[in-house]
């Protein structure tokens, strides 16, 4: 692995080596201005002394002096400097006259130098940095020719052989300065050059490669991706470490859920739709909301904790597991298992969890139960786990397994086009009142109806609110539909001499159109005191002022209030006290298994006490057998209603 390094670390290295390479450079090249000033200076230097050695054995010479005169000059120059040497040696046409010296003759013979300086060549030898040693040929000009009878003008009559030191080279300023600024320029040069190729490679090509990258992932949205940039570079390493840790936690965070740190519902979209063939249950916690209402978010967000880790150990190993929106769960199984084991499965999971007490705090106990959906397959298997779920919870079954018939029944769910359904059918006046009978607990005797909305299909079908109410308040179609209820059951009950409920949500009494039916509806007629509202409790009261002037304004006409499905949501006795109601619908889940169920009893005739110390009555929803009926005419509620006593009717 290639060890990394630093921009610091990176600039310094470039610039020492580009420092490095310059000054070899420029040594180089002062190498070579110094040969060139010994080689041009001191032959210059060498041929003026050659020169004015040569003038003093001339003058010597034109004084009529000999050999032997000539001789202690030269002895002579050379005690002038000990380092300097001088030789003069005679050309063979002097010694032809004027006698041969028997030193110049060996020489003439011996040296290379002598010989080549004979032929009028001047020549410099540079022995080493510190002495050179300069031939100067001594040439026959008109005035020597008086004396030198036997030669002409031009021939060399003699060499004079000089060697000495080279000391304090004088160069000149101009070469000096010449030579700083090249180098300066050349330094520069280079350092430019080398800094632009290093961070070129090292730098921004990297950062183009890590922006590209992230303009990749930002345009293809896909936070799975990672920057992996190969440089040595700390910084970059460090950057790149940085963002891969933000995208780990961003990915982390878009497909974990934050509580329980389970992988949620985009990272099983993921998986589902790569199609392989699995098993998928949907667990969802039953009445979770009222849980989380009566203990608080705190004691909820524990509960989902505590059922993820229950599903965790003992959910299969190979198995995986999710965190869906809310109170669901989703069980992902590959492996393959048949539907009975499937089944088998679904039960033991539903038994760990409603056999585990979960304690809400000090003395404080819950029971929780889940429901289940399952669906196998390789195509659409989150759609059908959540179809049998749906269906599960409306049939009150611990499971239900996905089967393709199911799909019918769920299009009232889930079709799209029920928007323009129900649009057509209050065009087509196709939604339409059915009427079901609450009658005396103590003597069957019916006392009243409540009107209950179906919406009737083009094949005549009745469909229930369950399919289409909430779709209705998607599309804004829901004050219509109840507006619709409003007029046709004043309509029926106009002839009818009984009691009618109208079922009302905190959001009918806050529209301004729906509240002006009513209003305009209880005028016209006059059988106010015969009609009774039914406040959806569930939805909650947080327009209190609104809802309480409402009531006071219809109460002005007669009119009574109900409180429907008392028990669950927000409910409390405190807002039944001020908002004065006539009467309290005990919710289903409270009356269901009432004859077996002991909690249910003790609730339940805990709001009858409550009820009958307000002069509050009290209804029963929910009679489906006898056994339940004797249950509730036992514990003393004034009204009932279900099925054991009558279906909705049209009471044509």
């Amino acid at each position: 692995m290639e060890k990394s390094t630093t921009y610091k670390k990176l600039i310094t290295k470039i610039i020492l080596f580009t420092l490095i390479i310059t000054l070899a450079l420029a040594f180089l090249y002062g190498e070579y201005l110094k040969r060139d000033a010994i080689e041009k200076l001191t032959k210059i230097d060498a041929k003026k002394t050659s020169k004015l050695i040569f003038q003093s054995l001339y003058s010597a010479m034109e004084k009529g002096w000999n050999k032997k005169d000539l001789a202690n000059i030269i002895d002579r120059i050379n005690t002038i400097d000990e380092e300097m040497s001088v030789n003069v040696y005679r050309s063979p046409i002097v010694a032809k006259i004027y006698g041969d010296i028997e030193n110049d003759a060996k020489v003439r013979k011996a040296n290379p130098f002598v010989k080549k300086a004979l032929h009028n060549t001047e020549i410099l030898n540079i022995i080493d940095e510190s002495l050179i040693q300069f031939y100067y040929p001594i040439v026959a000009q008109e005035q020597c020719l008086k004396c030198h009878i036997n030669a002409k003008s031009g021939d060399v009559l003699g060499v004079i052989d000089i060697s000495y030191p080279v000391r304090d080279l004088k160069v000149s300023l101009t070469s000096m300065i010449n030579f700083f600024v090249m180098f300066i320029i050349l330094f520069s040069i280079v350092l430019f050059v080398a800094l632009y190729f290093e961070f070129d490679k090292h730098l921004v090509k990297p950062i183009k490669v890590f922006v590209n990258k992230i303009n990749q992932i930002t345009d293809e949205k896909d936070i799975k991706q990672r920057v992996d940039l190969t440089n040595k570079i700390e910084e970059l390493s460090s950057m790149q470490k940085v963002f891969n840790k933000m995208l780990d936690s961003l990915e982390y965070q878009f497909y974990n859920d934050e509580l329980t740190s389970l992988p949620n519902r985009k990272r099983l979209l993921e998986i589902v739709n790569k199609n392989n063939y699995a098993s998928l249950m949907l667990i969802n916690i039953d009445k979770f909301q009222e849980i989380n209402d009566l203990y608080g978010d705190d004691t909820g967000n524990n509960l989902l904790v505590h059922i993820s880790e229950l599903l965790e150990e003992n959910s299969p190993k190979s198995s995986n597991l999710f965190k869906l929106h809310a109170d669901e769960y989703a069980l992902y199984y590959e492996q393959d298992i048949s539907l009975e084991e499937l089944q088998s499965l679904a039960l033991y999971l539903i038994e760990i969890i409603e056999k585990n007490i979960f304690v809400v705090n000090e003395g404080n106990e819950a029971h929780v139960n889940v429901s289940v959906g399952i669906a196998v397959g390789n195509e659409a298997l989150l759609t059908n786990a959540d179809i049998a779920l749906k269906i599960a919870k409306r049939k009150r079954q611990k499971y239900i397994l996905y089967d393709s018939s199911m799909k019918i029944e769920h299009e009232y769910e889930q079709n799209l086009k029920w928007g323009k359904k129900i649009k057509d059918a209050i065009k087509e006046d196709r939604i339409i009142p059915l009427f079901q009978p609450i009658v005396d607990t103590q003597t069957k005797e019916i006392i009243k109806y409540e009107s209950l909305i179906r919406l009737k299909d083009v094949s005549g079908e009745l469909i229930s609110p369950i399919h289409f109410l909430d779709l209705a308040k998607k599309n804004k179609l829901y004050p219509q539909l109840t507006m619709i209820m409003v007029r046709k059951t004043f309509e029926k009950f106009s002839k009818i001499d009984k009691k009618i409920s109208i079922n009302l949500s905190v959001d009918d009494i806050l529209n301004k159109e729906v509240y002006n039916c009513i209003m305009t509806h209880l005028k016209i007629s006059n059988f106010g005191n015969r009609v009774v509202f039914e406040l959806i409790e569930s939805e909650g009261i947080e327009n209190f002022d609104e809802v309480l002037t409402f009531i006071e304004e219809v109460k002005s006409y007669g009119c009574q209030i109900s409180i429907d499905d008392f028990g669950t949501g927000y409910s409390n006795f405190e807002y039944l006290m001020k908002l004065k109601v006539d009467y309290i619908k005990i919710d289903a889940s409270m009356i269901k298994n009432i004859d077996v169920n002991k909690d249910s009893q003790m609730v339940t005739e805990t709001i009858l006490d409550f009820a009958n110390k307000m002069g509050i009555e009290t209804i029963a929803e929910f009679i489906h057998s006898k056994n339940v009926y004797e249950k509730v005419k036992e514990l003393g509620i004034h009204y009932s209603q279900g099925y054991y006593f009558g279906e909705p009717m049209s009471l044509d």
